[in-house]
C-alpha cells in the first residue's frame, strides 16, 4: 500500500464522521426550534460578536441564544448560527447577514476557554430556561 492511498483513506473516513456528526446534530437543532416555539419560547433578534470584540451588531437572524456568551444561537428556521461578523462599517449600519453553519455535537470543543458542553445539554438546558435565560 502506499502512503498516498492509506492518508486519503483515513481523511474519507474522518470526512464520513464529521458529515455523519453534522447530520445527527443538525436534527437535534432542528427538534430543538420546534419544541422552543411549541413550549412558546420568544425568539429575539440575534446579535453577533465582532471579530475584534469591540461590539455587537445586529444580523437578520430571530431565534435563541445557545450558550450565555451569545455566541452561537438557534434560528426560528431551524439552522445553527454562528455568531461573529467582521463588524465593518456597512454591518454597524445595515447589520450582518449570517449564514448558517453545520452544527457541531459539542459546543465550543477546541475553543481556548477549554469550556466545551454537548449539543444535547446546551439545548436541554435551553429549553429547561424558558423565557427566563439570561
Amino acid at each position: 500500500m502506499d502512503a498516498r492511498g492509506d492518508h486519503q483513506r483515513r481523511a474519507d473516513a474522518l470526512d464520513r464522521q464529521r458529515q455523519a456528526e453534522t447530520r445527527q446534530a443538525a436534527a437535534l437543532i432542528e427538534a430543538f426550534a420546534r419544541d422552543a416555539a411549541a413550549a412558546g419560547i420568544r425568539p429575539e433578534a440575534l446579535t453577533a460578536r465582532t471579530y475584534s470584540g469591540s461590539g455587537r451588531v445586529r444580523t437578520q437572524v430571530s431565534g435563541w441564544y445557545l450558550k450565555r456568551d451569545r455566541s452561537v444561537g438557534v434560528g426560528t428556521d431551524g439552522a445553527f448560527y454562528v455568531l461573529s461578523t467582521p463588524g465593518g462599517l456597512r454591518e454597524r449600519l445595515r447589520g450582518a447577514t449570517l449564514t448558517p453553519s453545520d452544527p457541531p455535537l459539542e459546543l465550543g470543543r477546541g475553543a481556548r476557554d477549554g469550556e466545551s458542553l454537548p449539543l444535547v445539554e446546551a439545548l436541554r438546558l435551553r429549553l429547561a430556561a424558558g423565557d427566563d435565560w439570561a
